[in-house]
């Protein structure tokens, strides 16, 4: 009773606590949910019409198409810049695939489980994968579907007691093919969208009769032109009220992202005369040694940035200091050492010889393991024996040439000794045609065939030892702390830009950007100065980026916000525009007053010559020796024969002509062709207009820059 007693005394003060701890429990949760919800804003790359795009999917997309492209290329790293063009295309490929969704789904096309077996090993295989060479048949060059049928039956057996090598290499194939799988839907579902629109556009008779006017009569002109580029810009005044009247009527054609406006310092990192001089003397210090020494491969790797090579290339393989070296030099003899592209180099003749250049190689290649040697050996007897190597191949070896026959093509002995191994080249380079043997090499056990040589020809062993004139860490040290001291007392855009001229620097100054800009003004890794500059407010000075073989200090000028390009960044070229015009009107004002009345006149007027040109007509996209000029099209297509036109005013010039023949086309109107050729057109343009029409309206909010 007494505790009960103290518990109500108590009650208001437990009531406070009570509802704290409440309170504390409610907010924590809402903290807990508000973490949740900015991690997963964090997480988001792109928006395309609401739909969102994680960091991982993404990634995953762009990890997929790498490997692809690695397993094409057969390539185990790829440069930056093609690692951006896959991001590139992989974002594209997402954005194409979600606004095509929502009209697929509201039109009600798809793509069936039928259908999709129908383009993949059915009777209309997809062109597609017809292309893809490893399902071409190697004599005829056509598409083999039998190749396809069983490389789809091997992704598709239990593997279960296969090698774990042997297992993964079955599971990258298989990856492989559902990525094209994937793709050949997405195209199939492309199609009907483009067709189900090119079909709603139905060409009519007038639009063939047109179509057809456009190019039956042909004429051949006799002209003279006078250029813009006789007078000088100087003369011709173009006011600010017709830039701007100019830009508003074109005002369309300047909308744009959110962009920011930069001016940067790039400074060149490279090496200094005392580099050089080291380079020299450390090549000079080893030439005794290279001529003398037996063991030019060792040295060669000790000291040189590209390896030793132990094969013979013929004098057409080498560059032209090489070959001339090559072809005078005898055996031992030494040349250099040679500066040319900052690299210092030296050449030694190793060995001369007569031989093929390239063989033609089959091979059956067994995985490596205990029982593959002797599993070789008896193929090698089959073989010997009078065995059909091409059906051994197809029964026995785990690579993709067992459906070519093992055929593995031409080789060099470079390639060989790069694409496969050294011994796999000593092996097959030593053998005659027809001959057979077994290699053992990384990639497994190959009874390997000769099937062919070339003509014999000179070739040489060349050793050559290269040494790269670079920056050393002296010189690199001191490029970067001058400029840091630079930066250091010019912390501001204002200072940055009047000190750079007395420092010896210059500033590259009003480079516009947009988040997908991978590069500023064509330098390599300058990436990180865009996403820099995107994290940044005007005024601001960034830290020094090394950016490939320079570095880069930016600043912020100014962001312009999504919409249109302010007239002050286009009022250049709409200037020069307009002064182009107003030449136009001037050249053909004087022109008209002097009352010319022959073509060789008009070209004595015009400081010109008088040219001629055949086969004009209102469908010329581009006229020969002229260039794209619609409105010459169009004067000449309705000017009387053999008589002389008007000053007309070009893109280029002012021009005037004389029609001095025309031929109608021989080919007879015929309205079913026309219009088949008309819905031919329209079929074409709407593959790629229709989705990218959608594409445009879509609301894409692109934040990969945060991440990329």
């Amino acid at each position: 009773m007494a505790t009960l007693e103290k518990i109500r005394n108590k009650a208001g003060l437990l009531v406070i606590v009570v509802g704290l701890a409440l309170f504390a429990f409610i907010i924590g949760d809402f903290l807990n949910s508000g973490s949740t919800y900015f991690r997963q804003t964090q997480e988001v790359v792109a928006e395309v019409n609401g739909e969102v795009i994680k960091i991982n999917d993404y990634q995953s997309r762009v990890d997929e198409m790498t490997e692809m492209y690695k397993t094409q290329s057969g390539q185990n790293t790829l440069p930056d810049e093609y690692t951006t063009q896959i991001r590139e295309s992989v974002f594209a490929s997402i954005v194409r695939e979600i606004v095509l969704a929502e009209q697929a789904d509201q039109l009600g096309l798809t793509i069936s489980s039928e259908e999709l077996f129908d383009m993949v090993q059915g009777e209309n295989v997809s062109p597609m994968i017809q292309q893809m060479q490893m399902f071409v048949n190697p004599e005829t060059g056509a598409f083999d579907k039998n190749a396809l049928l069983n490389f789809l039956k091997t992704i598709s057996a239990d593997n279960a007691s296969m090698p774990a090598e042997q297992q993964a290499q079955i599971a990258q194939a298989r990856s492989f093919w559902m990525f094209w799988e994937k793709n050949i839907k997405q195209q199939r579902l492309e199609q009907k969208y483009a067709t189900l629109l090119s079909k709603a556009i139905v060409a009519n008779s007038i639009d063939a009769k047109e179509l057809f006017n456009e190019t039956a009569d042909n004429s051949d002109i006799a002209y003279a032109m006078q250029s813009y580029a006789s007078i000088p810009d100087s003369t011709i005044k173009v006011s600010d009220s017709e830039i701007k009247a100019l830009y508003n009527d074109k005002k369309e054609l300047f909308k744009q992202k959110e962009s920011k406006v930069v001016k940067f310092i790039a400074v060149d990192i490279l090496p200094s005369q005392e580099d050089h001089d080291n380079v020299s003397k450390d090549i000079e210090e080893i030439k005794n040694e290279f001529t003398t020494s037996a063991k030019v491969a060792d040295l060669v790797n000790e000291y040189s940035d590209v390896p030793y090579v132990d094969a013979y290339f013929s004098a057409s393989a080498f560059d032209p200091a090489t070959k001339g070296f090559a072809l005078e030099a005898k055996v031992g003899e030494v040349a250099g050492p040679l500066f040319a592209d900052n690299k210092f180099s030296m050449l030694k003749l190793v060995a001369k010889t007569v031989a093929p250049d390239s063989i033609q190689v089959s091979h059956i290649m067994l995985q490596n393991s205990d029982n593959a040697a002797a599993l070789a050996d008896s193929l090698k007897a089959v073989l010997k024996a009078g065995g059909d190597f091409a059906a051994l191949a197809a029964q026995y070896s785990v690579d993709q040439t067992a459906q070519n026959g093992g055929e593995l093509g031409w080789f060099t002995e470079v390639a060989a000794a790069r694409g496969v191994g050294e011994d796999f080249k000593n092996v097959v380079f030593a053998l005659p045609v027809k001959g057979i043997d077994i290699v053992k090499t990384n990639y497994g056990t190959h009874i390997v065939k000769v099937l062919d040589k070339t003509k014999d020809v000179n070739k040489y062993k060349v050793a050559n030892i290269v040494m790269s004139v670079s920056p050393s860490s002296k010189t690199y040290s001191t490029i970067y702390n001058e400029l840091n001291q630079f930066v250091a007392s010019n912390n501001s855009i204002d200072k940055l830009t009047a000190g750079a001229q007395e420092a010896g620097y210059n500033v590259v100054s009003d480079v516009p950007l947009q988040t997908e800009s991978q590069m500023i003004n064509n330098m390599k890794n300058t990436r990180q100065v865009v996403r820099w500059a995107f994290n940044e407010d005007k005024g601001t000075v960034s830290e020094i980026f090394e950016c490939d073989d320079k570095f880069v200090v930016a600043a912020v000028q100014g962001t312009i916000e999504e919409g249109f390009r302010p007239l002050n960044m286009v009022a250049q070229s709409l200037k020069s525009e307009l002064i182009a015009k107003k030449k136009g009107e001037q050249i053909a004002t004087e022109l008209t007053a002097k009352g010319i009345k022959s073509l060789d006149q008009y070209a004595t007027a015009m400081d010109a010559r008088v040219d001629t040109v055949k086969f004009v007509n209102f469908g010329t996209r581009r006229i020969t020796g002229i260039g794209v000029e619609p409105e010459i099209n169009a004067a000449v297509s309705v000017a009387a024969v053999n008589t002389l036109s008007q000053p007309v005013k070009g893109n280029n010039g002012v021009y005037v002509f004389n029609v001095y023949n025309r031929e109608k086309d021989a080919k007879p109107y015929n309205e079913a062709e026309q219009i088949k050729t008309l819905e031919a057109s329209n079929a074409y343009r709407f593959s790629y207009q229709a989705i990218q029409s959608l594409i445009d309206a879509a609301n894409v909010k692109d934040t990969r820059i945060r991440f990329y």
